[in-house]
Parts: C-alpha cells; sequence; structure tokens
C-alpha cells in the first residue's frame, strides 16, 4: 500500500498545470480527477478504519452523491491545494492504519460496493486503487513496475471477477511466472501467453486485446470492478 501511494504520489508531484489538465485513459477524467478520486478514496476507506476502530458503522461516502460532488471539487483545485489533499488524505489513512488495535483488523465493515470484509482488506483496497491509477495516469508507469505479488493476486481477483461470460473461454498463461488463469466460456479456451504485466493490464481493461495464439481476438472484457 504505502508502495503504491508513494508511487502515485510522487507522479503526480511532477505533472505541472497543462499536465494536470491532460486527459486520461479514463472517459471523460483528466489527471486532475483521478487525483481528486485517489484522495476521496483515501479519505472513504480512512472511514471504515474508524468502523472498525469504534464499531459504529460508518459508511465510506455519506450518500451516492458524495464520491461524484468530491471529484469535481478537486477538478477546481490548484495544483498546490490538490497535492496537499492527496498527501493529507494519504497521510491521514497509513495513520488510523497504524493505530488500529490488533483485535480490530477482524472486524467487518462495508465497502462502497456493499461487500463485507474484514478491515484487514482495507491495505489491500488502497493497493489496488493507488497501483492501477497510477497507471490510468499515463506518465509511462505500467503494471510492470509493480511487485509479482501484487500482480498476481490483482489479476486472480479480476479473473475471478468476470466470471463465467457469454463468450469463448479464455486460457491466460504468464509466461514469466508459469501460471494460468482461465475465464470460463464456452468452446475450445482462447491460449493467451504473455507476460503478467500485460495480461494483469488485459483483465483490468487497462489494455483492449493481447495477442492469442491461434490467431483469433482475444475477447473484450467488460468491467471488471
Amino acid at each position: 500500500m504505502r508502495l503504491g501511494t508513494a508511487r502515485f504520489l510522487d507522479a503526480c508531484a511532477a505533472l505541472d498545470e497543462a499536465a494536470f489538465d491532460a486527459d486520461t485513459p479514463l472517459p471523460g477524467w483528466t489527471r486532475r480527477h483521478l487525483a481528486a478520486h485517489v484522495a476521496g478514496n483515501a479519505d472513504a476507506l480512512g472511514n471504515l478504519v474508524r468502523w472498525a476502530a469504534t464499531g459504529e458503522p460508518t459508511p465510506m461516502y455519506a450518500s451516492p452523491d458524495e464520491r461524484r460532488t468530491g471529484i469535481e471539487r478537486g477538478t477546481t483545485m490548484t495544483d498546490a491545494e490538490l497535492m496537499n489533499r492527496l498527501n493529507r488524505s494519504a497521510t491521514a489513512l497509513a495513520a488510523g492504519l497504524d493505530a488500529l488495535a490488533p483485535d480490530r483488523w477482524a472486524h467487518e465493515v462495508v465497502t462502497a460496493q456493499g461487500r463485507v470484509l474484514p478491515a484487514g482488506e482495507i491495505p489491500w483496497l488502497r493497493a489496488r486503487e493507488v497501483c492501477v491509477h497510477t497507471v490510468d495516469l499515463a506518465v509511462g508507469i505500467g503494471f510492470a513496475a509493480f511487485p509479482e505479488d501484487f500482480l498476481r493476486r490483482l489479476t486472480t481477483e479480476a479473473a475471478a471477477k468476470h466470471g463465467a461470460g457469454s463468450g469463448p473461454a479464455v486460457d491466460l498463461t504468464a509466461t514469466d511466472i508459469d501460471h494460468t488463469w482461465r475465464l470460463a466460456g464456452h468452446g475450445e479456451p482462447v491460449v493467451i501467453r504473455a507476460p503478467l504485466a500485460d495480461i494483469t493490464a488485459y483483465l483490468t481493461g487497462r489494455v483492449a486485446v493481447l495477442p492469442t495464439e491461434s490467431g483469433i481476438p482475444a475477447p473484450e472484457l467488460g468491467a471488471w470492478l
């Protein structure tokens, strides 16, 4: 979590005003939208930390509109203000996690998507957020910049969330670690062999297609999260 957060913050700190205002691969979002979203995510996960610490239900967002309005508010900030918000929110989240008593890590909380999970999963939620969105900044940092254990877990999670689809079955083998994930579907599996980072990008929608052994285009996947 800390490595991914530091990498995201460093990438944002290197941006000038024009670069902050540039579009990202995420439809309708500039880098400024993305930075505001990541800052809001730290605040939202901090609410889950407080829930675990106190036992008092504290949802990630007070209302469905809070996330959207927070992002839009962030886009009106100056570069310095936005970086300050990013740093403050990240520091507060890390401090809250550091202060969480050992017996509270198993306390169940509920994510904005309605998933019930132990507070011990919060660092993973943050790591996933900052690492994927570091790639989305489009500043030359790809998934290959992140540790193998992170990519393995993210790839396994994304593959599971795609679940059984209406398209063809797909076997994805990471050539650098010799591990295969299967997406259920119909017919003989479409076989993809590629580096782990490329498979992670494919399953998380950060690359549209990958080459297949048969030459058949790999199926386009729906949302994974």
